[in-house]
């Protein structure tokens, strides 16, 4: 079966051959046959399970289409190229392929296209190189944020932001999660909007940054139905709890459900969160305002009675 395809193939690439030979009555090269053979070719290989040949194939399509002017069907010829790099596991030159024809598809004028086949590269490459897993969802979801297609933006940078936060470049994952938070504002989706707060209050607390977490949720305020919502109370809390290194408050609330049902990556940074400097369990005695009957010593605290 194999060895019949290979021939199968062999006879494609002899034809193409023909189509791009000139003579007396036949001026210029018939690319666009020879495009049409060469995608047959690559196919019998790939069924032969010689990924090589098929890749060399395809990228022949893609060039006589390129000299036919056909952009898209070049671009996906070239996709295809980097599929057959795939079966083969050579990831990087897979993704090098599938970025190049992303280029021809947005030279082409199909932007979506291109953001599809981005966002497949980088699941592709996710399982060996989460960076680069980024860097392609981030540039997926610009083209999709430039042509105004903000729900299927935001999705990919949400892809993003959890990447970012696996390999721990918080700063970068806190600018993310701003980017994400604006767009779900923009789609009115303020459920989400309240998701992405409490995200960036886990994620500057383990930056160490409580001011940068308290501005989160005072600026949430704004956002219609956050201020005494679920979302909020536990950010609230969990800012008192951490301010005042009060360790059974944060733990309370970092494994309260609303946080530990969250995304994988963010469910993490809640159940590690700790308090600085160890932080302080209450006792039982100043849970009852003292064994001896004296009262428990009070701390002053700016945001007392909430943050509101």
């Amino acid at each position: 079966m194999a060895a019949q395809k290979i021939n199968e193939a062999h006879e494609h690439i002899a034809k193409a051959e023909k189509c791009l030979k000139t003579s007396l009555t036949k001026w210029k090269p018939d690319f666009d046959s020879a495009a049409s053979e060469y995608a047959k070719a690559a196919v019998c290989f790939k069924n032969a399970k010689q990924y090589d040949q098929a890749k060399d194939a395809y990228l022949k399509e893609a060039e006589y289409h390129t000299e036919n002017k056909a952009l898209f069907h070049a671009a996906k010829a070239i996709e295809q190229a980097g599929m057959m790099m795939k079966e083969q596991k050579k990831m990087p030159e897979a993704i090098q392929l599938i970025e190049k024809a992303c280029m021809m598809y947005m030279e082409n004028g199909t932007p979506d296209t291109a953001a599809m086949a981005l966002d497949r590269a980088g699941k592709l490459i996710e399982p060996i190189n989460l960076d680069k897993a980024v860097d392609l969802y981030q540039k997926a979801a610009g083209v999709f944020e430039n042509e105004d297609r903000l729900r299927q933006a935001v999705e990919l940078l949400g892809k993003a932001s959890r990447l970012l936060v696996r390999l721990k470049r918080l700063d970068e994952a806190a600018i993310a999660l701003q980017n994400e938070k604006n767009m779900y504002k923009e789609i009115e989706n303020f459920p989400m909007c309240f998701k992405k707060t409490t995200a960036q209050v886990l994620i500057h607390l383990h930056r160490g940054d409580y001011v940068a977490a308290d501005k989160c949720v005072r600026e949430s305020y704004s956002l219609p139905g956050y201020s005494g919502s679920e979302d909020c109370v536990a950010m609230e809390t969990l800012l008192q709890g951490y301010d005042e290194q009060d360790e059974d408050q944060v733990y309370h609330v970092c494994n309260s459900p609303l946080l530990k049902y969250m995304d994988n990556d963010y469910a993490k940074l809640a159940i590690s969160l700790r308090v600085p400097g160890g932080g302080k369990k209450k006792s039982a005695s100043a849970v009852q305002g003292g064994a001896s009957g004296a009262p428990a010593a009070v701390e002053e605290d700016d945001y007392e009675g909430g943050l509101c």
